[in-house]
Protein backbone atom coordinates (compact mmCIF):
# COMPACT_ATOMS: atom_id res chain seq x y z
CA UNK A 1 0.00 0.00 0.00
CA UNK A 2 1.39 3.39 -1.03
CA UNK A 3 1.62 6.53 1.06
CA UNK A 4 -1.55 8.49 1.66
CA UNK A 5 -1.83 12.13 0.72
CA UNK A 6 -3.03 14.37 3.54
CA UNK A 7 -6.11 16.45 2.86
CA UNK A 8 -5.86 20.03 4.00
CA UNK A 9 -9.18 21.83 4.02
CA UNK A 10 -9.73 25.45 3.00
CA UNK A 11 -10.52 26.50 6.56
CA UNK A 12 -7.01 25.37 7.50
CA UNK A 13 -5.46 27.48 4.72
CA UNK A 14 -7.28 30.73 5.46
CA UNK A 15 -5.71 31.49 8.87
CA UNK A 16 -2.23 31.06 7.35
CA UNK A 17 -3.08 33.50 4.53
CA UNK A 18 -4.65 36.07 6.86
CA UNK A 19 -2.00 36.16 9.58
CA UNK A 20 -2.05 39.81 10.76
CA UNK A 21 1.74 40.06 11.04
CA UNK A 22 2.14 38.63 7.54
CA UNK A 23 -0.32 41.14 6.13
CA UNK A 24 1.17 44.16 7.90
CA UNK A 25 4.76 43.38 6.92
CA UNK A 26 3.92 42.39 3.34
CA UNK A 27 1.76 45.47 2.73
CA UNK A 28 4.26 47.84 4.33
CA UNK A 29 7.24 46.47 2.42
CA UNK A 30 5.24 46.13 -0.79
CA UNK A 31 4.22 49.78 -0.49
CA UNK A 32 7.85 50.81 0.03
CA UNK A 33 9.17 48.73 -2.92
CA UNK A 34 10.35 50.83 -5.85
CA UNK A 35 10.73 47.90 -8.27
CA UNK A 36 8.45 44.91 -8.83
CA UNK A 37 11.31 42.49 -8.16
CA UNK A 38 11.42 43.69 -4.57
CA UNK A 39 7.93 42.30 -4.03
CA UNK A 40 9.47 38.81 -3.73
CA UNK A 41 11.95 40.12 -1.15
CA UNK A 42 9.07 41.72 0.74
CA UNK A 43 7.18 38.42 0.65
CA UNK A 44 10.16 36.46 2.02
CA UNK A 45 10.65 39.02 4.79
CA UNK A 46 6.94 38.95 5.66
CA UNK A 47 6.95 35.16 5.72
CA UNK A 48 9.99 34.97 7.97
CA UNK A 49 8.85 37.60 10.42
CA UNK A 50 5.28 36.29 10.63
CA UNK A 51 6.46 32.74 11.30
CA UNK A 52 8.83 33.94 14.03
CA UNK A 53 6.14 36.06 15.70
CA UNK A 54 3.54 33.29 15.38
CA UNK A 55 5.97 30.77 16.84
CA UNK A 56 6.81 33.07 19.77
CA UNK A 57 3.13 33.71 20.52
CA UNK A 58 2.26 30.02 20.19
CA UNK A 59 5.12 28.95 22.45
CA UNK A 60 3.80 31.28 25.15
CA UNK A 61 0.47 29.47 25.00
CA UNK A 62 -1.45 32.49 23.73
CA UNK A 63 -4.13 31.66 21.15
CA UNK A 64 -3.20 32.96 17.70
CA UNK A 65 -4.99 32.96 14.36
CA UNK A 66 -2.17 31.07 12.60
CA UNK A 67 -0.18 29.14 15.20
CA UNK A 68 3.24 27.68 14.47
CA UNK A 69 3.89 24.60 16.56
CA UNK A 70 5.00 21.04 16.04
CA UNK A 71 1.46 19.64 16.08
CA UNK A 72 -0.13 22.29 13.83
CA UNK A 73 0.06 22.99 10.12
CA UNK A 74 2.50 25.76 9.20
CA UNK A 75 1.62 25.85 5.48
CA UNK A 76 4.70 27.71 4.25
CA UNK A 77 3.60 27.69 0.58
CA UNK A 78 0.23 29.21 1.48
CA UNK A 79 1.85 31.84 3.66
CA UNK A 80 4.38 32.74 0.96
CA UNK A 81 1.75 32.96 -1.78
CA UNK A 82 -0.42 35.13 0.46
CA UNK A 83 2.57 37.38 1.23
CA UNK A 84 3.28 37.76 -2.50
CA UNK A 85 -0.36 38.69 -3.14
CA UNK A 86 -0.46 41.20 -0.26
CA UNK A 87 2.88 42.79 -1.23
CA UNK A 88 2.01 42.93 -4.95
CA UNK A 89 -1.33 44.51 -4.12
CA UNK A 90 0.33 47.20 -2.02
CA UNK A 91 2.96 47.76 -4.72
CA UNK A 92 0.24 48.16 -7.35
CA UNK A 93 -1.82 50.45 -5.12
CA UNK A 94 1.15 52.75 -4.56
CA UNK A 95 1.86 52.94 -8.29
CA UNK A 96 -1.78 53.88 -8.92
CA UNK A 97 -1.71 56.42 -6.08
CA UNK A 98 1.39 58.14 -7.53
CA UNK A 99 -0.33 58.91 -10.84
Amino acid sequence: MGPTVPVIHLWDWLPAAFDPVLILVAVWLGWKADQFGKVAIAAFAALGLSVLVSWAISSLGIPWIAPVRGDALTLFPVRFLAAVIWAAGAYGARRVARR
